[in-house]
């Protein structure tokens, strides 16, 4: 970028406009995951709707490369571009609810944190991931799953609503009833088709919650996910329980003696009556005794944030995913091999469920082509230390390929990595693909918004 562009771009913005020569440059590109090292020319920090439209016109005009930031939580790193723009959308974070009509609106730039506390104090909540710091909007474009899809489907299928800044600067709004091809690609389709600046939600009652959580010595992951395997998809869709091995944490609610062991288990959360809770949870000593079972009344926003400061900002991950429909006993002995080798102690897989309501939108009625998944799996190295980089991925990677012929062929969009190439991407999005590549076509022919899990445009007929 030459002076000039810098220039315009700041004359242009009300929002700051951050150079490389500027005190605030490195915090200003620091993003979650520490092990992704980009340079952008500049990040233009947009205050609202018309920052983005006058940023886009600037980057398109320039011919620079463009990328989104919105929470910064994107493990590959695709919210930064080296030499490029990063359009920064973290100064709108605000969030409007309506009660008596069970919506919300949230700026492009809020996290699911800021969501969850305007409509809980509503006695309301739509489902978002588990980390609090994740941005909305990245979430909600991939799909979006957590606690509460099991009952109330994916992000994706609660959104009602996007305001959307178009590659050749247009703004338009995204629904069921305007620019539905659009509204349709939105959801599943990742940040291909234009810069959301505010996304409306469908809410639900969500109050308290039944959280809680379970776990087993590692060397029983055989016994114990043979049995969730069975018991998850036939519970009522109230009962929702991610599987994972992990390492415990040291810290509360877990006994001291259990610190730093490797380990299996399920965390819960139970949006049913209060006292189903226990009822509902009671099989929890049917594959074997558990080392640990914990439950609790939470509030919804408590039980969302509770892995924040495990995992905060600036730690290195490197993480890839799969869909799954089933977990046959082959699978099972990859997931109990890899647990008892698990080489940190913040390294992890997750297998959060998909199925209950996400499985009763129709195929062809959204984006998000595993309709018929009933598990995304995440597979994740994580680690304070640079000098433990290394150690992480080859764990991460050589975990994802014993997994992956056990898996659907595709993955959650925003579980994958920068290095995946085209034909996975394809893989996610399945017959989907060349639809949204006609949507790419119509909204981005010329590819502007490209620093993602990309969709290239449709060739002319």
């Amino acid at each position: 970028m030459d002076n000039a562009t810098l220039e315009a771009m700041r004359t242009t913005l009300r929002g700051p406009v951050i150079g490389p020569r500027d005190p605030e440059y490195p915090q200003a590109r620091r993003i979650y995951n520490a092990m992704i090292d980009k340079r952008p020319a500049a990040i233009a920090r947009c205050t609202d709707a018309a920052d983005v439209v006058n940023a886009v016109n600037l980057v398109r005009d320039s011919g620079l490369e463009l990328a989104v930031r919105g929470g910064g939580h994107s493990g590959p790193g695709l919210c930064l571009v080296d030499g490029g723009v990063t359009v920064d959308l973290s100064p709108m974070r605000w969030v409007r609810v309506d009660p008596a009509a069970r919506t919300a609106q949230a700026g492009g730039g809020s996290r699911l944190g800021d969501l969850d506390h305007a409509t809980h104090g509503f006695g309301l909540a739509t489902p978002t991931g588990i980390i609090s710091m994740t941005g909305v909007g990245g979430l909600t474009l991939g799909g979006g799953h957590g606690y509460l899809t099991r009952k109330y489907g994916l992000t994706a299928d609660n959104l009602l609503a996007a305001d959307v800044v178009l590659a050749d600067g247009g703004f338009v709004t995204a629904s069921e009833t305007e620019h539905p091809d659009l509204f349709w690609a939105l959801r599943g389709g990742g940040g291909n088709f234009g810069i959301v600046t505010s996304l409306t939600y469908r809410l639900h009652p969500v109050d308290t919650v039944g959280a809680g959580a379970t776990v087993w010595p590692v060397d029983r992951t055989r016994e114990v996910l043979t049995w969730y395997r069975d018991f998850l998809p036939r519970a009522p869709e109230d009962v929702y329980g991610f599987f994972t091995v992990f390492v415990i944490p040291p810290g509360p609610p877990f006994p001291e003696e259990l610190h730093g062991r490797k380990a299996c288990g399920v965390v819960w959360c139970h949006t049913g009556a209060p006292d189903r809770l226990e009822e509902d949870l009671a099989a929890v000593n049917e594959p074997a005794p558990p080392a640990f079972h914990f439950t609790a009344p939470m509030p919804y926003p408590a039980l969302q944030s509770m892995f924040d400061e495990l995992i905060p900002t600036g730690y290195q991950w490197y993480w890839r995913g799969d869909f799954f429909d089933s977990i046959p006993d082959a699978a099972v002995e990859v997931h109990l091999e890899h647990g008892e080798n698990i080489p940190t102690p913040l390294s992890l897989m997750h297998l959060y469920p998909v199925d209950g309501a996400a499985h009763r939108v129709g195929r062809d009625e959204t984006a998000w082509s595993y309709r018929d998944a009933v598990w995304s799996g995440v597979f994740a190295g994580v680690d304070p230390d640079p000098a433990n980089a290394g150690t992480i991925k080859r764990w991460c990677v050589d975990y994802w390929e014993k997994a992956h012929p056990y898996s659907m062929g595709g993955a959650y969009v925003n579980f994958m990595g920068e290095d995946e190439g085209q034909e996975r991407v394809r893989a996610t999005y399945r017959d989907h693909y060349d639809r949204l590549a006609r949507v790419k076509r119509t909204y981005d022919p010329d590819n502007l918004f490209h620093a993602n899990q990309n969709i290239r445009p449709a060739r002319q007929p």
